[in-house]
């Protein structure tokens, strides 16, 4: 896997301060994707066991609140392995909370297995969070929108839902509130 850039410092993918991996590959092709260059999946630099060790030390200090994955398209076949192994890196030494945002429906693709390797799916949703899923729709563009380009994206409780073996959306409302400093009302 190659990816397209690390932030190490994001606060507009999850809340708080974050480290953000945006992997390189995706096949979506959404119309005006604000990352379109990750969609080669040579675009950017090898993922390497260096790399994870790196974003583990930039996730430890106390004012980091977690870690995102974007893309590209985490979950492309060609991905799902080096995800896994950081999504699990991330999770056992640092037990911060991951999000990870993806074109393909939570219910009606990766946990159906159609997309690459469902036993991998599984594992990489085990150390999930939260899951923000749905393409980017152009015309479901929202500026009022948190965490999301598109209002047809969902922001969901990957454990709670597993647990309940339904759709549960994080709690919070997701839409910003004009002269609110609070994205939780």
């Amino acid at each position: 896997m190659n990816y397209a850039v690390i932030k190490k410092f994001d606060i507009a993918n999850g809340p708080g301060v974050r480290v953000s991996l945006f992997v390189s590959g995706c096949r979506h092709f959404c119309k005006n994707c604000f990352n379109s260059e990750a969609w080669d999946f040579g675009y950017g630099k090898p993922f390497t066991d260096e790399v994870i060790d790196d974003l583990v030390k930039s996730i430890l200090p106390d004012y980091i609140s977690g870690f995102s994955v974007l893309g590209g398209e985490p979950f492309e076949p060609e991905n799902q392995d080096d995800v896994l192994k950081v999504v699990k890196a991330i999770k056992e030494k640092t037990n911060k909370n991951i999000w990870i945002y993806t074109g393909f429906l939570y219910d009606e693709q990766l946990l159906k297995g159609t997309v690459g390797d469902i036993e991998t799916v599984k594992k990489i949703l085990k150390y999930t969070d939260v899951l923000v899923d749905g393409k980017f729709v152009e015309e479901l563009k929202s500026p009022d929108l948190l965490f999301r380009g598109s209002s047809n994206q969902r922001i969901i409780d990957v454990q709670k839902s597993l647990t309940n073996n339904e759709v549960l959306w994080l709690e919070g409302k997701w839409e910003r509130k004009m002269g609110s400093g609070n994205i939780y009302e």
